[in-house]
């Protein structure tokens, strides 16, 4: 396994960016930026051997600046939708920068997709069975409006059996909001080939939190039993998208939260989120998670406007977003698991995504 590091140009203050690849012996491979530490490639082959990018991109640097999808990028302070653009922590009510009508998402206009992350170079492993790299940020008190100052950091890994392997800590000065999480949208049969509507989901849920008509959770925690949101078992993306459910036509498909089942799994312990098939190409992305939470989202905001790294727009459905996290807007909510880290205590979260074949018949 190799890492290799060049620069791929520039922001705006004149500040460089770089571009870091890990790469396997077999052409597989993930390609990164110290900006948002976004993942811009995913590499692997289909049942044939052919190798392809199976997620989402731009096809320049300015669209990675400007980001509006937060395609591949580590979202926070907090991910996810925040209402009104507030917190209230231990009783003090903090205002945060909106982003989203009134509400915050994915942690402000400036939040972790649009910073500067610096790479560890002391802290990069190149050996027979993964390359990793791991990238730094500090957030300090009042960024966005979050009190206390942060230190964050992800490892992203690419091993020799085809797992992207994303793994966060973070600590504090003072009690503080964390829910990092990263933000690829995939298309098992390959970046730019059009929509996800044959892939077949599964995801491990009894429950989901529906929203309201400003996609923030209501609250409830409803069983999928008997909705659309029953994705226990395999089931074609596009029959879903499609489905006749006012939570469906609200989200222009899916873009919910799903309780994940543990069972009596620790926090710390991963456990399968999703499984995702894409028969065409025989690829099948199986999810793992320590988190809670899995937020869905099917691109049902994409609408042929953005051009992808493979010189076609994306449109509607082009692309499936499976964002282990915390439940969304939890502070509101108190029977959601907390999001709150306080001094000496350590966030850390891993997902791993996991990619294999199915020979074709």
């Amino acid at each position: 396994m190799q890492v290799r590091t060049d620069p791929c140009g520039s922001r705006a203050d004149g500040r460089p960016v770089s571009r870091t690849q890990l790469l396997a012996p077999d052409g597989s491979g993930v390609a990164l930026l110290d900006l948002g530490a976004t993942v811009t490639e995913v590499r692997a082959p289909d049942a044939r051997g052919v190798l392809a990018n199976l997620v989402l991109a731009h096809r320049d640097l300015a669209g990675y600046l400007a980001n509006a999808p937060y395609f591949g990028a580590i979202v926070g302070r907090c991910a996810n939708r925040i209402g009104g653009a507030a917190i209230t922590i231990d009783g003090r009510r903090y205002a945060l920068a909106a982003n989203e009508g009134r509400n915050q998402l994915h942690g402000g206009p400036g939040g972790f997709h649009a910073r500067m992350w610096t790479l560890d170079e002391g802290a990069t492993i190149a050996d027979d069975e993964r390359a990793s790299v791991t990238l730094r940020l500090v957030s300090e008190d009042g960024d966005q409006g979050y009190p206390g100052r942060l230190e964050a950091a992800v490892a992203i890994a690419w091993t020799a059996r085809h797992e992207l392997d994303v793994t966060f800590e973070a600590r504090t000065d003072a009690p503080t909001p964390v829910n990092l999480a990263h933000h690829g949208y995939w298309n098992l049969a390959g970046e730019g080939s059009g929509t996800v509507d044959d892939h077949r989901l599964t995801v491990q849920a009894e429950a989901y939190l529906p929203v309201d008509h400003e996609h923030l959770p209501t609250g409830e925690l409803r069983p999928v039993a008997g909705t659309p949101f029953d994705l226990r078992g395999a089931t074609r993306l596009g029959d879903v998208l499609r489905a006749d459910d006012p939570q469906v036509d609200g989200a222009k498909g899916i873009d919910h939260c799903f309780a994940l089942a543990r069972g009596n799994a620790a926090h710390a312990a991963l456990v399968e989120a999703a499984v995702v098939h894409d028969p065409g190409s025989g690829r099948t992305l199986r999810v793992r998670t320590t988190e809670p939470g899995l937020q869905v989202y099917a691109g049902g905001y994409l609408d042929g406007s953005l051009v992808g790294a493979s010189g076609r727009r994306y449109r509607q459905g082009d692309g499936l977003a499976l964002e282990p996290q915390r439940f969304p807007d939890a502070l509101r909510h108190p029977h959601f698991p907390s999001v709150v880290l306080r001094p000496g205590e350590v966030y850390r979260q891993r997902s791993v995504f996991a990619l294999s074949v199915e020979p074709r018949p």
